[in-house]
């Protein structure tokens, strides 16, 4: 099954241009948007970051990206794919983890966010420049913190990181109906 996705690992996608007035549009209210149900057509919600559907969407390293990271998940899932509101809000959820461990924990400038499709499967990636592997930690009821892999376990059916030559590529896999 992992074969579909041979021979992507590591390409580059061209950059987009640096438009910080395009930027800023998406970050105010970031967390205030609730993830099952985004505004605007999809395109509006892509445009100014690129399309993560087609090739590698890279976002600076800032806290406010997790919410423009949880757009573009909310919008593709729901929008272009159609995906059930429970599934959307689940993949949001670990889109989110793995983009905090990217910005909290490597140091890198940006990381690289990629969603793939195929028969009865959705596969969603975020990359960075770290080797640094993610560690699954023992959470305990009380823990406010060191859930994010928890949760990534817990409610994706695959997930796994991908080492590169330069970096890492943390991924997980939800079943999908096709319709």
């Amino acid at each position: 099954m992992m074969g579909d996705m041979a021979g992507l690992e590591g390409m580059e996608q061209p950059r987009p241009r640096s438009d910080t007035a395009a930027a800023r549009r998406g970050i105010p209210g970031a967390d205030r948007t609730p993830a099952s149900a985004p505004c605007g057509p999809v395109s509006a919600a892509l445009d100014p970051v690129g399309e993560p559907t087609l090739g590698e969407v890279r976002l600076p390293s800032r806290p406010q990206s997790a919410g423009i990271a949880r757009r573009l998940t909310a919008a593709v899932l729901l929008k272009q794919w159609s995906l059930t509101p429970q599934l959307a809000e689940h993949a949001v959820l670990l889109v989110s983890e793995l983009v905090g461990n990217a910005v909290r924990h490597t140091g890198a400038r940006t990381f690289g966010l990629r969603m793939l499709r195929r028969r009865g499967w959705i596969r969603i990636e975020v990359r960075d420049p770290s080797r640094g592997l993610p560690c699954l930690m023992p959470v305990q009821e009380m823990d406010t913190s060191g859930r994010g892999l928890f949760l990534v376990d817990t409610l994706s059916d695959r997930w796994g990181v991908d080492l590169l030559p330069r970096g890492k590529t943390t991924w997980f896999e939800m079943r999908v109906s096709d319709r």
